[in-house]
C-alpha cells in the first residue's frame, strides 16, 4: 500500500494557507511552517480578483469574506485633476459569477487562518517555525527550522514571500530585489463613503499616483474603512532598494502631504483623509526578475517567493491563490516530483508575463498615456486618446492576467 502524500508548506501567508485548505479538501495532508509567533492583522488593503475568488468560493469561504470585505462594483481611472479617463464595471457587475473583493490583507489572512484551524488536524499549523533550509533525496524532503527542529514530507512548497529562504537556496546567484525608485505610502482609516461606497479609484500622472478604495464596513452605513496609497518616484531605479529594515516603517505626514498636494479629486479631500489616518506605512515598490525555474526535485516556489510583482493590476494575492489551485490539483493526480514539474511548466510563464506587464504599468498605463499627452488636463478626452486605445490597454491586461469575464485562468 502506498503511503499517503504529505506536503510541507514553508510560509503561512495567503498563498500558503489557500494551498493548505485546497490540499485538505483533496485529502492530502500538510504542515504549514509559519515563522511568526502569533497571528497579527498586518498590511493594509488589497484586491482579490474574480478568478482567485472563484477558488476561495470553492472552499466555502464566501460568507466569511463577505463579512469583512467590500464587493467592488467599479474601477475608475482619473488624471490628477479628477477628470475621468476610463471606467469599467468589476466582479459580478462585469459578468463574473463571483465578486472582486477589496479587503484588508490582515482580514483575508485571518479568514484563511481560521478556516485552516477549524479544518486541518491539530498540529498542521505551526507558528514560530522559521525555515532555515532543506535537504532531499529519492525518498522525500526534510525542512530544517531555525530552532533545530526538522520535519519530513514528500514535497516542500516555498510560500515564504519576497525575501524567501527557499528561493535563495534554489537560486543563490539570483539578482535580488529590484526597486523601480517609487516609494509608496499606505494607510487605512474610517471615512465617509464616496462614489457609492464600492468604487476603486486610481488617479494621477507620470510623477505621482493615488489609489483609493473601501475595504470594509464602517461604524455606520455612511462610512467605510477606506484604503489609500500614494506613490511617488523618489529614487533612481538603477540603485539598490532601501534596506529590508526600512520596509513597512511608519510614514511621515509631511513627506506624503507634499505629494498629495498635486491632486484635485472633486469628491474627496485627499489631504484630510491622510491627516485623519492615525498611522500609515511606507514601502518601496519592488519585484524580482522572473526565474528560469521554480522546481528542483521535491521543492518548488509559489506566490511572492516565485513571482513578486509590482502592485498594479490587483494581481499579487490573486496569482498566489491560482498557484495554490494548480499545485493542489496536480499533487492530487500525479506523483510528487512530476506534479511540481508540471506546476512550474504551467504557472511560471503566465506569472512571468504579468511581472513584465506590471513593470510597464499594467492597466494603469491608461493614466500614464493620458498624462504624457495632456499633463495639464484636457477639454475632451477623445482629442487626447481614443477609447479603442484605452480599451486595448485595460482589456488586454485583463485577458493576459486571466480575469477577463468568461476566461478561466
Amino acid at each position: 500500500m502506498v503511503a499517503p502524500m504529505h506536503v510541507l508548506i514553508g510560509g503561512g501567508g495567503v498563498g500558503g494557507l489557500a494551498l493548505a485548505l485546497m490540499l485538505h479538501q483533496r485529502g492530502i495532508g500538510c504542515t504549514v511552517l509559519e515563522a511568526a509567533p502569533e497571528l497579527k492583522p498586518l498590511g493594509v488593503g488589497i484586491n482579490t480578483l474574480p478568478h482567485a475568488i472563484r477558488e476561495l468560493a470553492a472552499l466555502d469561504l464566501m460568507p466569511a469574506l463577505d463579512a469583512v470585505a467590500i464587493r467592488t462594483r467599479e474601477l475608475r481611472y482619473l488624471n490628477r485633476f479628477g477628470q475621468e479617463i476610463w471606467q469599467e464595471p468589476r466582479g459580478v457587475w462585469a459578468g463574473h459569477e463571483v465578486p472582486q473583493f477589496s479587503i484588508h490583507r490582515g482580514h483575508l489572512h485571518q479568514v484563511l487562518w481560521q478556516a485552516a484551524e477549524a479544518r486541518l488536524p491539530i498540529g498542521a499549523l505551526l507558528r514560530n517555525a522559521r525555515l532555515q533550509g532543506f535537504t532531499q533525496d529519492a525518498g522525500g524532503i526534510t525542512a530544517h527550522l531555525a530552532d533545530g527542529r526538522s520535519l519530513s514530507g514528500d514535497v516542500l512548497i516555498g510560500a515564504d514571500g519576497i525575501h524567501s529562504i527557499i528561493r535563495a537556496a534554489l537560486h543563490p546567484d539570483d539578482g535580488g530585489i529590484r526597486w523601480n525608485g517609487i516609494q509608496m505610502w499606505r494607510g487605512a482609516v474610517e471615512w465617509p463613503a464616496f462614489e457609492g461606497g464600492d468604487t476603486m479609484i486610481v488617479a494621477g500622472d507620470m510623477k505621482e499616483k493615488l489609489v483609493l478604495y473601501p475595504i470594509g464596513a464602517g461604524a455606520s452605513a455612511a462610512t467605510r474603512l477606506t484604503n489609500w496609497v500614494v506613490c511617488a518616484q523618489i529614487g533612481d531605479a538603477s540603485k539598490p532598494p532601501p534596506r529590508r529594515e526600512d520596509w513597512s516603517r511608519p510614514g511621515q505626514l509631511d513627506e506624503v502631504l507634499a505629494h498629495v498636494a498635486r491632486f484635485r479629486i472633486p469628491f474627496l479631500d485627499v489631504a484630510a483623509l491622510v491627516r485623519a489616518t492615525p498611522e500609515f506605512w511606507e514601502y518601496p515598490m519592488c519585484d524580482r526578475d522572473p526565474l528560469p525555474f521554480w522546481t528542483l526535485g521535491r521543492v518548488t516556489l509559489m506566490g511572492d517567493a516565485a513571482h513578486p510583482m509590482y502592485p498594479v493590476g490587483s494581481n499579487g494575492a490573486s496569482q498566489a491563490v491560482l498557484d495554490a489551485r494548480c499545485l493542489a490539483d496536480l499533487l492530487a493526480s500525479h506523483p510528487p516530483e512530476a506534479a511540481l514539474t508540471a506546476y512550474a511548466a504551467e504557472r511560471l510563464p503566465k506569472t512571468a508575463e504579468i511581472v513584465r506587464a506590471n513593470r510597464n504599468g499594467g492597466p494603469e498605463r491608461v493614466v500614464d498615456e493620458v498624462s504624457a499627452r495632456a499633463p495639464d488636463g484636457f477639454a475632451r478626452l477623445e482629442d487626447v486618446i481614443s477609447r479603442e486605445e484605452l480599451a486595448a490597454i485595460a482589456g488586454g491586461y485583463a485577458q493576459m492576467a486571466g480575469f477577463a469575464a468568461g476566461k478561466r485562468a
